[in-house]
């Protein structure tokens, strides 16, 4: 109880008593009092007793209901941790306020979203509240398929005040739909094997970001001087950068303020000369100043994402989430700001997801509420992501240039899941064919303007 409240009662508690010494028979306003059949005290109770816990409100009764929360993972907690055990404790008090049971869906993520959209689209979602992510929630936001905001949440609800339990998402389409359970802690940048950097005597690319010098141009100088044969055999020991050219060319765009679509607008941005410098400068990566290690023997392939846990490659934009199995000494550093860019936009958030409600749930504003009352919980972390961030960064430092560099500034990204976008066909044409990044444009504008066309 807060010392005001605490206060309060005392007062109360104290006027009552003023009242009963006097023998009263009125209440203020000179109503009869209610009589009572309990003898008078004789005793002072203990002080539990007088300072009672204030009493929850009454939640709406659903009968013993099942609440159903999907994922492509296991979210039911368990007591092997702190948290844990608090969601537990607190998940017990929601299925007695309100007469529920609750069950969480693991489907497996190559199934998920076929599973997710066939029950909407059928008129029985699989679940009253799920995760998508944000890439793949834009056709069935556009569909209808999922409820906006501002259908299930109220004036009083915390995504609309605090977001103590849970924060609101970016817009889709300029519209709200989603919420994210506690911190939102997505962290993908440059990522540089510090051994390599030890080793070859490399300027260390977090002092280049806090003196102002960490450019594209500084990235591709420590590229090249990454790039060696130390046993003069014709083969490459060490390489300079690696990666998978689709996404480099995003995050590319973001560090200079562009982008494949506008996620409000849902507008091409492929046109704008800082999209063209981005995409310049990956073709001069990937294809010109031979830095760059292609371990699949194919330049494109989505699997040379992984190539930088080999060891030999010196820096590569990476994913926090793909970092669990990394062997060797890494820090982070944001993707370098662009010539054009303004520093608002670290990195181009492909990865992003958060909890939905879709269309046909019953009661969603009851729903929503309690799993905003799920999430009330004590905090154990010192900060908002801290276990995240501590299991996947060794260094104070990189910790730091996580959550204060780079946390919070990715630009989301949609062009992988709108129909008809000529996204991959842009990056063949870029890296497979070498052509031009002005005639790529040219080439496919008006495809990339049609889709987005389709699509509103």
């Amino acid at each position: 109880m807060s010392p005001k409240k605490l206060l309060s009662f005392m007062l109360v508690a104290f006027l009552l008593v003023l009242t009963a010494c006097g023998g009263g028979n009125s209440t203020e306003g000179g109503q009869p009092a209610t009589p009572s059949n309990e003898p008078a005290a004789t005793t002072p109770e203990p002080a539990s007793a007088q300072q009672p816990e204030e009493e929850e409100e009454p939640g709406v009764d659903l009968g013993g209901r099942v609440i159903r929360f999907a994922a492509w993972w296991d979210d039911t907690p368990t007591e092997d941790s702190a948290d844990g055990i608090y969601r537990i404790e607190q998940q017990e008090k929601v299925k007695k306020k309100y007469n529920i049971d609750i069950q969480y869906i693991n489907i497996p993520f190559e199934e998920y979203m076929d599973a997710v959209t066939a029950s909407i689209l059928a008129g029985e979602p699989l679940a009253d509240m799920l995760v998508m992510e944000y890439k793949r929630a834009l056709i069935p936001a556009k569909d209808g398929l999922l409820l906006p905001l501002n259908e299930f949440t109220t004036g009083i609800s915390d995504v609309n005040n605090e977001q103590r339990l849970v924060k609101k998402l970016p817009t889709l389409g300029g519209v709200e739909y989603a919420v994210a359970k506690g911190a939102i802690t997505t962290v993908v940048g440059v990522h540089y094997n510090r051994k390599i950097f030890r080793d070859l005597n490399l300027p260390d690319p977090q002092e280049l970001y806090y003196k102002g010098e960490w450019t594209w141009e500084k990235f591709l100088e420590i590229a090249r001087a990454a790039t060696r044969d130390m046993d003069n055999d014709g083969v490459n020991d060490y390489w300079g950068t690696s990666g998978w050219p689709a996404d480099m060319v995003r995050h590319f765009a973001a560090s200079n303020d562009a982008y494949f679509i506008h996620p409000d607008e849902l507008t091409a941005g492929i046109s704008d000369p800082k999209f063209i410098e981005a995409m310049e400068f990956v073709q001069r990566v990937v294809n010109v100043e031979g830095v760059h290690k292609v371990k699949s023997g194919n330049k494109t392939n989505w699997e040379e994402t992984s190539t930088w846990k080999d060891g030999d490659v010196a820096m590569a934009i990476m994913y926090d989430w793909d970092l669990g199995d990394v062997e060797f000494e890494f820090g982070v550093v944001p993707i370098p700001r662009g010539p054009s860019g303004s520093g608002q936009w670290a990195f181009a958030n492909t990865s992003l997801n958060g909890w939905f409600i879709p269309k046909g749930v019953k009661d969603p504003d009851i729903v929503y509420q309690i799993f905003e009352e799920l999430q009330d919980i004590p905090q154990i972390e010192e900060y908002p992501g801290q276990l995240w961030l501590e299991g996947r960064y060794t260094t104070e430092a990189d910790i730091e240039m996580a959550r204060n560099h780079i946390m919070g500034k990715g630009f989301i990204t949609l062009e992988e899941t709108v129909p008809d976008f000529p996204f991959y066909g842009m990056i063949h044409q870029l890296i497979e064919e070498n052509k031009s990044p002005a005639a790529i444009v040219e080439e496919n504008l008006q495809v990339a303007n049609d889709a987005l066309a389709k699509l509103k």
